[in-house]
């Protein structure tokens, strides 16, 4: 079996549910999935000042944090963040900034990883943010599977990014059902190539 950690930051909730998505698709490919959300950074006023921000706390309560050891046994890492600046909400990067332990020993290597994002506007920094991510998983000698356009949902009007599943919300608008389809696509396509890749190196 393929193990899948599906790892994520959401303030209000639209990454989540792109995250939510990738993971019922890993499972009904076959794997084990642990899906898990980061440490909130951010101060109790800035969220109970953002009402849609303090329902998703609430909501999302119950979600369980994400530690090494879910990187550790993870045969696919998918890792979802809004942006920030064009650049990875500071929650996730805190969290990957704790994986140097990982790194330095190897365990990071070879691990299938993908990154998916949410963002306000159209032009908000999709592309930069998961493209910064990769810098990450380059370090980790990770091997980054990106949806590319190996699928008719990518050419959908709200989809179209080769990097990884994208969304606009425009502040209210949850991912829609060709968003959904696109995560659900590469989730499903990075549990293929891994579970090709541990058939691969057990017959090396």
């Amino acid at each position: 079996m393929t193990n899948v950690a599906v790892i994520y930051y959401s303030s209000t909730g639209h990454v989540h549910k792109l995250a939510q998505e990738a993971a019922q698709a890993a499972e009904k490919v076959g794997a084990e999935v642990r899906l898990r959300k980061v440490a909130e950074l951010a101060p109790e006023a800035a969220i109970a000042g953002n009402q849609a921000w303090a329902d998703h706390v609430a909501a999302t309560k119950d979600v369980a944090e994400a530690t090494l050891e879910d990187l550790e046994w993870a045969d696919v890492i998918l890792l979802g963040t809004p942006t920030r600046f064009g650049l990875p909400a500071a929650q996730l990067k805190q969290f990957i900034d704790t994986t140097g332990g990982l790194w330095y020993q190897g365990k990071l290597v070879n691990k299938v990883v993908s990154s998916f994002t949410s963002t306000s506007t159209a032009h908000g920094g999709q592309e930069s943010t998961l493209l910064a991510l990769n810098n990450t998983f380059y370090h980790w000698g990770a091997i980054i599977v990106a949806p590319g356009y190996a699928d008719p949902v990518q050419f959908a009007p709200a989809n179209g990014n080769p990097y990884g599943a994208s969304h606009v919300s425009n502040n209210t608008n949850p991912p829609g059902e060709e968003n959904l389809g696109s995560i659900g696509f590469q989730a499903r396509r990075a549990v293929e190539i891994a579970t090709a890749l541990k058939a691969g190196f057990k017959t090396a």
